[in-house]
């Protein structure tokens, strides 16, 4: 008997089966984030203007330890201004992971220049320094690390080899609120760097995010382009071009309210992660797990399988029990806009063995522990 087969004759099967389906994710709320939301309509500040923007911008300067933040409409944003404040253009090249979600690379081609894509460690997932290394070129002006999933980058290997070579270093930080290595929180290492708040985030704003810099000329030039271009010193004066890449006030407002209860987000997450390690430990799997040195913020708890023949059906299996999973991104590399023909062997295999679990703050114990029943009776 087959796979799928044995999959069709044992489905009905599956213990204690649920009515509804357990979410990939979904936003946790628990603070003030509705009084806040009110105080905003209360005072009828509920576009980009409004104190809940400044207060949410200095909390959460406060709680990465930087000295400025400004805030943007969505983390694809911030990406782009962040690279167009350092001055990525036209024949620039970035190094890039090619495993990553597709607004690291999409916003280096809408500033012209041009991604150049460098393989995963098996045992992380993020960029390969050595890789890195191998790209680079005399057009090579910054390199664009992601910490995917929550986990982060090798933050010395990747400093050595900018500072050695004259580059800018970007931080994709959004799948890393809370994320640290060597103590110190990512999004602080670099020249740059820039976090979602999106609605499957650690902390959700709706859409939002944050470009960071400790440069107080990039910061300038971040909160100059994302307000259209407007002079300080004349009304109405556009003196470049520029973008409308504000937050809201209510968004700002949501997001102080999920800030004041971030550390209880994040302690729940690490619970989650321990679980899901413990109730699926024996099978042909392995979880992300965090490493000697870092905090891994479990955005997602994740897993690749052994072998990728078994991850789609798996996935299946899971969908039929009412289990919402997500794939790993797909390599960059492989996309029809931006395909170059390369072969990288350890984000392809990644990709194709990897799964996203439910890994949201409100799952419970039960519920984990059902998902990794299901798990283990697909393993038999």
């Amino acid at each position: 008997m087959s796979l799928l087969e044995r999959m069709a004759s044992n489905i009905l099967h599956v213990p204690n089966k649920r009515s509804f389906m357990i979410p990939v994710y979904q936003p946790y709320f628990s603070g003030r984030e509705k009084y806040y939301v009110n105080q905003c309509l209360d005072s009828t500040w509920i576009s980009s203007k409004g104190e809940f923007i400044d207060r949410f911008e200095r909390s959460f300067c406060q709680f990465i330890d930087a000295d400025q933040a400004t805030s943007v409409c969505n983390g694809t944003v911030a990406i782009h201004l962040a690279l167009e404040a350092i001055g990525i253009g036209p024949g620039d090249e970035v190094i890039v992971p090619t495993l990553t979600y597709i607004a690291s690379v999409n916003t280096i081609l809408q500033t012209g220049a041009t991604p150049i894509f460098v393989d995963s460690i098996e045992n992380t997932w993020q960029i390969d320094p050595q890789d890195i290394k191998r790209k680079i070129t005399s057009r090579t002006k910054a390199v664009l690390i992601v910490h995917l999933y929550g986990l982060p980058c090798d933050m010395d290997a990747v400093m050595a080899i900018c500072e050695e070579h004259n580059l800018l270093l970007v931080e994709d930080c959004a799948e890393a609120v809370g994320t640290r290595y060597k103590g110190r929180h990512v999004g602080t290492f670099g020249d740059v760097a820039t976090f979602s708040f999106f609605g499957n985030k650690t902390i959700t704003t709706g859409e939002g995010g944050m470009v960071v810099s400790k440069d107080s000329a990039v910061m300038a030039r971040a909160r100059h382009l994302k307000s259209q271009g407007v002079s300080p010193i004349r009304e109405y004066w556009h003196d470049s071009l520029a973008y409308n890449y504000r937050m809201t006030n209510i968004c700002a407002a949501i997001g102080l309210a999920q800030l004041e209860n971030v550390e209880v987000i994040l302690a729940r997450k690490r619970q989650i992660a321990d679980c899901y390690r413990k109730g699926l430990v024996g099978l042909p799997l392995k979880t992300h797990d965090e490493l000697q040195d870092t905090v891994h913020s479990f955005w997602m708890c994740s897993l690749v399988v052994n072998d990728a023949k078994v991850r789609d059906s798996l996935r299946e299996w899971l969908k039929q029990a009412d289990v919402e999973t997500r794939p790993l991104f797909f390599p960059s590399h492989t996309l029809p806009h931006c395909s170059t023909g390369e072969h990288f062997p350890i984000a392809e295999s990644l990709s194709a063995r990897g799964i996203n679990l439910p890994s949201y703050p409100a799952l419970s114990n039960p519920e984990i522990e059902l998902i990794c029943s299901y798990i283990r009776a697909y393993f038999g």
